[in-house]
């Protein structure tokens, strides 16, 4: 076993990370704009729209440190990789 073969899954690993992410902040912003729309009157839901915002802004910051860590095992993929050279 290799660099290399360690590298790629765990590239396509941080791929897959960074799509779960999106896919949450997506739905939380989705989520939190019909609340805005349809439901400003109910208490208990802005309270929930609080906590999806909260969990938005988690989300944001892990995608970017998923983003960066991605992004490094991609340079040293290209590196590792022989149509690189």
């Amino acid at each position: 076993m290799n660099k290399l073969s360690i590298l790629t899954p765990a590239l396509e690993g941080r791929d897959q990370e960074l799509l779960t992410y999106q896919i949450n902040i997506d739905n939380y912003r989705l989520a939190i704009a019909k609340i805005n729309a349809d439901h400003a009157d109910n208490h208990d839901l802005l309270a929930f729209r609080d906590d999806l915002q909260a969990r938005l802004d988690e989300e944001l910051r892990q995608q970017l440190r998923a983003r960066i860590i991605r992004d490094v095992i991609a340079e040293q993929v290209a590196q590792l990789t022989p149509e690189a050279e």
